[in-house]
């Protein structure tokens, strides 16, 4: 990697000014070294024993660049640092089967290698393309620091044991290699490098370990994703989507490897529907089956739930089964009962939440007490309220009111799609105006903004309106909180937004 190029500033003396040159930057000699080195594959190779290990990054990535597999394949068996962060180097739009199969054919190599060689350091193998960003700069010269040493993230504390000195010591077992990675499981083009990466892994037996922090699974037949998943560590996955068009017997099938992934940090669940063929009992099993599996997610903090039928008069079954409280939780687009909301308002634990999203979730015909208890049980500690879309009308807006005064935590509410009057958005400027975090808030256009009750939206109405909004907040002393006012146009489904202008939908927008 070479530098960038210098500028030089030269004073003509004849008229006084300054004139910049752009000269060629000259080559590190760190770089005239690497360079010299890969020119000669065995003497790289075998220089790799005595190469200071301040040389081995810019090497590396000399040898990456020109894809020098056997360099490469040599430098990892040799790297003197515990984590090698390959997948920094990676650009999404160049390939890297070749460059990836010889880091792992060198890894396999140095697996089999016994006694291990001497300045074996290596233990994770860290493919994530956006990790570790830094260690590469630092090392190429583009960035001066502090000596960085990587730390492998994955690696856990050793345990120290009482040794019996009268015993002789039992044989050192060899720890497992670490390949650290980021899987999104979907339908398409194979993927060969995450193909030879699984075989490569069933050929280290047992000594290399296939760990991925975040996991992402679309579209893709439950046999295909449980034959992955039994290659992975399920315990190194703290980050899981699931974006599977499900039924409940597809769920119970991937329930027991969900139960697996005991330090599991954040789960999204969406589109799980019910079964029309199987009777309600068979349903009831399934269902307790899969929210069986959270008793062991211990370190759950974040919960988002889109679209899935059967959590209307199950929500208890989920939530129960939480060991520690939680800090997000989104159910969106969901069907809930009466006794689902009670159980959320009055058993939940909240001591500690921060974002909660009810978007799409009806909310029409129930009262609003237990959204009101589940307020201000979270008042202390929210910063995140979302009840986009759920027809929550004025009466039970303005129950609220008061536990919403009490969040002053809360930086961002939205609630568009309700059928709220300019009066009680006015109420809600009143009871907010004191809570000094909150900056954002996304309101619904007042009723008095449309043209008839089939919700024909006038804009010549909404002005004044907005207007007065905005003199509130400026009477009040908080000009600082910006207000937007949206709405979805019936033809073309675009929102109307307003700040200090209202942005238009093209339907609004003269031809």
């Amino acid at each position: 990697m070479w530098p960038e190029r210098s500028q030089v500033y030269l004073q003509d003396s004849s008229r006084s000014i300054l004139i910049r040159v752009s000269l060629p930057a000259i080559p590190r000699l760190v770089d005239l070294a690497g360079q010299s080195l890969l020119r000669d594959q065995a003497l790289a190779i075998a220089a790799l024993e005595v190469l200071p290990m301040e040389l081995f990054p810019p090497l590396f990535i000399a040898a990456f660049a020109g894809r020098y597999s056997e360099i490469l394949k040599a430098m990892v068996q040799a790297w003197p640092f515990a984590c090698l962060p390959l997948g920094a180097l990676m650009k999404e739009q160049q390939p890297h089967q070749e460059t990836l199969q010889a880091a792992l054919d060198g890894l396999n190599a140095l697996l089999a290698k016994e006694p291990r060689p001497r300045r074996w350091k290596l233990q994770v193998l860290d493919l994530r393309k956006n990790a570790h960003q830094a260690f590469w700069t630092v090392w190429s010269g583009t960035r001066v620091s502090i000596y960085p040493l990587l730390e492998p993230e994955v690696a856990q504390p050793m345990k120290k044991q009482k040794v019996d000195s009268c015993r002789p010591a039992p044989k050192q077992t060899l720890a497992p290699l670490e390949v650290l990675i980021d899987l999104c499981l979907k339908e398409g083009t194979p993927d060969k490098s995450l193909a030879y990466l699984i075989q490569k892994v069933k050929q280290g037996k047992g000594l290399l370990h296939l760990c991925c922090k975040k996991l992402k699974i679309f579209t893709m037949p439950i046999q295909n994703i449980k034959k992955i998943l039994k290659i992975v560590q399920l315990d190194s996955i703290q980050d899981l989507e699931v974006k599977c068009t499900w039924n409940l017997s597809t769920l119970r099938k991937f329930a027991p490897h969900l139960g697996q992934m005991g330090n599991l940090r954040r789960l999204l669940l969406s589109h799980v529907h019910m079964s029309s063929h199987t009777t309600p009992t068979k349903e009831e099993q399934r269902i307790s089956q899969f929210t069986s599996q959270f008793l062991r997610l211990h370190y759950l903090k974040e919960l988002c739930l889109d679209s899935i039928s059967f959590l209307e008069d199950h929500l208890d079954q989920v939530l129960s089964c939480l060991k520690t409280p939680l800090e997000n939780l989104s159910i969106t687009n969901c069907l809930l009962s009466k006794s689902d909301l009670r159980y959320l308002s009055q058993h939940l634990n909240v001591s500690q939440l921060k974002n909660l999203s009810l978007s799409g979730v009806n909310l029409t015909n129930v009262s609003a007490g237990p959204l009101r208890v589940l307020i201000e049980r979270a008042s202390a500690t929210l910063q995140d309220l979302d009840l986009d879309e759920c027809g929550i009308m004025d009466s039970q807006f303005s129950a609220i009111l008061p536990a919403l005064s009490h969040c002053s935590q809360l930086m961002t509410f939205t609630f568009c799609g309700n059928p709220i009057s300019m009066h009680v958005l006015e109420d809600l400027v009143r009871h907010t105006i004191g809570l000094s975090k909150l900056s954002r808030v996304l309101y619904p256009v007042p009723l008095e903004s449309y043209e008839d009750v089939s919700g024909t939206f006038h804009l010549g109405r909404l002005v004044p309106l907005h207007a007065r909004l905005k003199q509130m907040l400026q009477e009040l002393g908080r000009p600082d909180v910006v207000w937007f006012s949206v709405k979805p146009c019936p033809r073309c489904g675009d929102r109307t937004f307003f700040d200090l202008e209202p942005i238009l939908c093209p339907c609004h927008m003269p031809v």
